[in-house]
């Protein structure tokens, strides 16, 4: 038996619904200090703007208040990471015809020419330098969803780096700070909805868990190339032509779709007080509407994806905003599942990937039930489960023993009435058909808030120095997914200070469900916000670690991290299509 790599998780997600609690807690964006008085030079609504300010290598300005993603505070903040081999990768991103199994082959993007990309292998304290080669015809970046890498390095255009152009490369050079499962994939337009994406190991050299074999299962919804649909002719035909934000400077297709309208508003419906009118939704039945404009017929390539009918029970919502045509594990089709190999009584450690665009996965094991050992990267009290959920980005580590015989993995797409499959084989058997059901998907189900983290990864005990609140905007026949009410902008920052506790308070008052996700640091899962929970929420050591959270409709979220890794700092939804037209926000460090 050996003792194999990876190491820390935790996760988190699941809210308490607030209900009209959230309207009344939520008045607003703001921030507090420990003495509750407004942060120096913040806005009224406890925000603060400024130049871009990224640096001479970043568009050639300074960062003022702020500090640069290339600045000193960084560079002494990466020098205190733990050091040790020096480790080199080549990696190209490039057009590629990939085959999904059963016959369909699809044009797409990917690295290598590969679905999932190959898996990158590290350890903590490497020394990282990989060279991302762009063969696109569109700019491009790498992002390394989930490990906290110094802030130069994260990938985000137009705040941490300039994009890749089209024949030109970039080198990414990074110590490897912890242990864990993660993932990477661009962060420019929406990208991340083609084939370019990776699992990405970091290897614990004082792994506790005991194992015979590990399992890396990528899960993925898919529309890129069928009947000639691409994720922009997707995010035209959602958002009524308006396209996405275009950071980065051009879209996947090599186009510019062009950003908001000229009044930067993005046609929010509100009432006069402010807050979201719902009335362009349609509720449970998850149906988007029209599109707003003539010019999404013009652009939209294939047939329409846009999702009608969808409902998800166990996410209280709408299933997502896309009607994929296949949901896929490890870049297979149902009819072609990938198989897995290993023998009857093999201790096997699955670590689960949601590199899906706008599809919660819930996923089960036929016949088997699973430890969870680890989430986003953390490790957590063991807790036994027969099915997970996983919002778009996060990651979970379990533990099966494997049965013997031919067992289906299942990962069912929530509200969307369609499922991925792949194999367990450890002995004889017909495979299943690509409908199978296994009973555990509707066994127990663990979430994210129900999970404690591992002693060695727990927050410390303290009260937050700082609070961000945000209202979580937007509805579906509008299309205008923000951060209260206002589509991202990357010269303003909600600011922190180095050293600091700092508490994000998510109140989302839409009918969508909507996995936020930070960059840079972990957080621990606090519970639902609001004053009324605060004082039965200060157990640090009962906050699974994650980066990655689903906040539900109508509910509200608090999250805490420390804020050790000097920088700006990207913060938003990771439904691919919300982020991309203005759900995204930054948190910059004072100097």
């Amino acid at each position: 038996m050996r003792t194999p790599p990876s190491r820390r998780a935790v996760l988190g997600a699941a809210v308490a619904t607030a209900g009209t609690t959230v309207l009344a807690a939520c008045s607003g964006a703001s921030e507090t200090d420990r003495s509750g008085t407004k942060a120096g030079g913040a806005d009224a609504d406890g925000t603060t703007r400024g130049g871009m300010n990224h640096g001479t290598s970043h568009g050639g300005r300074s960062t003022g208040e702020y500090v640069s993603p290339d600045g000193e505070e960084v560079a002494a903040a990466e020098a205190k990471r733990p050091s040790g081999p020096s480790r080199k990768f080549d990696l190209t991103a490039t057009p590629s015809r990939l085959d999904l199994g059963g016959g369909l082959v699809v044009g797409s993007w990917a690295y290598e020419a590969r679905l999932p990309g190959q898996e990158l292998r590290f350890a903590v304290g490497d020394n990282v330098t990989l060279t991302l080669a762009n063969h696109l015809p569109a700019t491009t970046t790498l992002h390394w969803h989930g490990l906290n890498v110094r802030n130069d390095m994260d990938g985000v255009p137009d705040l941490t780096q300039k994009a890749i152009r089209p024949g030109a490369e970039f080198v990414y050079r990074f110590k490897v700070p912890h242990p864990g499962t993660y993932w990477f994939h661009p962060h420019t337009g929406v990208q991340q909805d083609r084939g370019l994406y990776a699992p990405l190991i970091v290897d614990d050299p004082k792994e506790p868990l005991k194992y015979d074999k590990e399992w890396v299962v990528v899960l993925d919804d898919w529309v890129d190339g069928v009947d000639g649909s691409t994720p922009d002719s997707v995010l035209d035909e959602l958002s009524g032509g308006r396209g996405g934000m275009d950071h980065g400077g051009s879209d996947q297709s090599g186009m510019d779709h062009g950003g908001m309208d000229q009044d930067g508003s993005g046609h929010g419906d509100m009432d006069q007080e402010g807050d979201m009118d719902d009335k362009g939704d349609t509720g449970g039945s998850g149906h988007a509407g029209s599109p707003k404009s003539p010019k999404s017929a013009k652009r939209r390539s294939g047939p329409s994806r846009i999702m009608t009918d969808s409902f998800s029970k166990l996410l209280d919502s709408h299933g997502g905003n896309v009607a994929y045509p296949y949901y896929l594990i490890n870049g297979r089709v149902p009819k072609s599942p990938s198989s897995f190999s290993a023998k009857p009584g093999d201790r096997i450690r699955l670590r689960i990937i949601n590199a899906g665009g706008d599809t919660a996965f819930r996923v089960a094991l036929g016949g088997h039930r699973m430890t969870i050992t680890h989430t986003d990267g953390y490790p957590v009290r063991h807790t036994t489960t027969d099915a997970l959920l996983l919002g778009m980005g996060e990651r979970y580590d379990v533990i099966v023993t494997a049965g013997d015989g031919v067992f289906p993995l299942t990962a069912l797409a929530e509200g969307k009435r369609a499922s991925a499959l792949a194999l367990l084989r450890t002995g004889t058997g017909s495979a299943p058909t690509a409908s199978v059901r296994p009973k555990e998907l509707d066994g127990k189900l663990v979430e994210a808030g129900e999970l404690s983290p591992d002693g060695s990864v727990a927050l410390s005990v303290r009260e937050p120095d700082r609070t961000i609140r945000f209202k979580l905007t937007g509805n579906m026949k509008a299309f205008d997914w923000a951060f209260d009410r206002e589509p991202y902008n990357p010269d303003r920052r909600r600011p922190v200070k180095a050293g600091e506790r700092v508490r994000l308070e998510f109140y989302n008052v839409t009918t969508m469900w909507h996995p936020i996700h930070l960059h840079g640091h972990s957080f621990g899962v606090v519970g639902a916000a609001g004053p009324q929970h605060r004082a039965s929420h200060r157990r640090a050591a009962s906050w699974a670690r994650k980066d990655t959270a689903i906040v539900r409709p109508h509910s509200s979220l608090a999250v805490e991290f420390d804020a050790d890794n000097p920088g700006l700092w990207m913060l938003h939804c990771h439904n691919i299509y919300h982020s991309d037209v203005g759900m995204m926000t930054v948190l910059g460090y004072r100097r």
